[in-house]
């Protein structure tokens, strides 16, 4: 049975972008010198392993995002308490993009995401490490 899809990954990624901020990856180097920045990355643990990381950045698996982020949730993590900003990324900026937009609804802020993601970040010259 093939089922009627009403809101698509595009409208969906179209509404995000239209509510967050989105970093150049040259703007998210500038940024990643400032102790108020925290980096998320989105990107699964085979992922990390295959591409390599961002020094300094925290891991937060998307599918645990939402949890992680509620203080009331059994899975909270200080790092989402902090009063700092908050700057997601995953490979190629999608999943960033829902994330930032579902950071900030949950009363997360200030937040960004990096356009074109860690792709973007590694081809403008970021700094990338061997995952751990």
């Amino acid at each position: 049975m093939v089922q009627n899809i009403t809101l698509g990954y595009r409208e969906m990624l179209d509404a995000a972008l239209a509510q967050i901020t989105t970093l150049s990856a040259q703007e998210a180097m500038a940024l990643a010198q400032e102790a108020g920045v925290t980096f998320v990355d989105l990107r699964d643990p085979r992922e990390r392993q295959r591409e390599g990381v961002m020094p300094g950045a925290f891991s937060c698996p998307r599918g645990m995002l939402e949890f992680w982020i509620d203080p009331a949730s059994p899975y909270h993590k200080p790092q989402f308490a902090e009063n700092k900003r908050f700057v997601f990324f995953c490979a190629g900026g999608w999943r960033s993009a829902l994330a930032a937009e579902t950071a900030q609804k949950m009363g997360l802020h200030p937040v960004a995401h990096i356009d074109g993601g860690f792709k973007a970040w590694r081809e403008a010259g970021g700094p990338v490490a061997l995952a751990d």
